[in-house]
């Protein structure tokens, strides 16, 4: 393993923090069970970062930026991207990259470099980046603030333990956080707003042209921004939704199995069982039978 984690030389503030985990550590972070699937390898916070500027033309580590306010750059071999407020940058090890601060509105960041064995498994359900533009989100930013807190712990592997886990915990957590998408034509498709309307139909049906007139869409173009931002097909995403409420009714025990059906807006109950038996992985009537005896 190096000797050193590759991080800018900006001159840090009194209120900023760079951290490098020690070379001893890291060693038996890559080591352990426990870790060795993903661990932090330097973490820290910019704020305002006036003359933060990074080139990294050969990365030997992932590096996770968030921006929490202002603005910057990202140049990969894709081009270059304008970062601001809310953004979410992923760098994966051996992409030539650089990326610098605004000179005039110069952004705030937080960021962690990471390695491991698991880390493309950790990464794959965020799909294609290299950039995320899902907004302020105050549970990721004190999620950033709980993984830099390791800095205040000592040196001690246990600690160290507890951080690769947050962060674990951290990069999982990004798969479910809301998304948006900006359209072409100014408006935003939020994700919470779509799964709201479908939670508003739970009883009843609702097909791809009404919830696309929800959001003034066409049903191509709906389809296909919420697929780019959540992975799978609207209606998938309401099936989903319904069965998980008929699992909640067949846990509360008091009804049977077309009663569900038909609060969820089945007529038929044979239908209804294929679709439970599809996503939940089983037959209503022996996911029921789990809570007898």
């Amino acid at each position: 393993m190096r000797s050193a984690v590759e991080t800018s030389n900006w001159p840090l503030p009194a209120n900023g923090v760079r951290f490098i985990t020690p070379p001893r550590l890291r060693r038996l972070l890559a080591r352990s069970p426990l870790t060795q699937g993903c661990f932090p390898l330097a973490l820290g916070y910019y704020p305002e970062a006036q003359g933060h500027r990074m080139s990294r033309p050969a990365p030997d580590d992932h590096l996770l930026i968030y921006c929490r306010a202002g603005q910057g750059w990202l140049e990969t071999a894709d081009g270059r991207l304008m970062v601001g407020g809310g953004d979410l940058l992923l760098l994966p090890k051996g992409a030539a990259h650089a990326y610098g601060a605004d000179p005039d509105k110069p952004w705030t960041i937080y960021w962690v470099h990471f390695d491991g064995e698991l880390v493309a498994d950790f990464l794959r359900p965020l799909g294609k980046g290299p950039l995320w533009r899902i907004g302020v989100q105050p549970r990721l930013l004190a999620e950033f603030d709980a993984l830099l807190n390791v800095r205040k712990q000592g040196l001690s592997l246990p600690h160290f333990i507890y951080a690769a886990h947050q962060l674990q915990a951290l990069l999982t957590s990004l798969a479910v956080l809301p998304a948006r998408a900006k359209l072409k034509s100014g408006r935003v498709l939020d994700v919470d707003a779509v799964e709201a309307v479908m939670r508003a139909h739970l009883h009843d049906s609702l097909n791809l042209d009404e919830l696309a007139a929800q959001f003034k869409l066409s049903r191509f173009h709906f389809a296909k921004t919420y697929r780019d931002l959540t992975g799978h097909a609207p209606i998938q995403a309401f099936i989903q939704l319904k069965m998980a409420h008929a699992c909640r009714l067949l846990d509360e025990g008091g009804q049977g199995i077309r009663q569900v059906a038909e609060q969820l807006g089945y007529e038929d109950v044979y239908y209804f069982s294929r679709l439970f038996r599809k996503v939940v992985g089983m037959a209503p009537s022996h996911y029921r039978a789990l809570h007898q005896g």
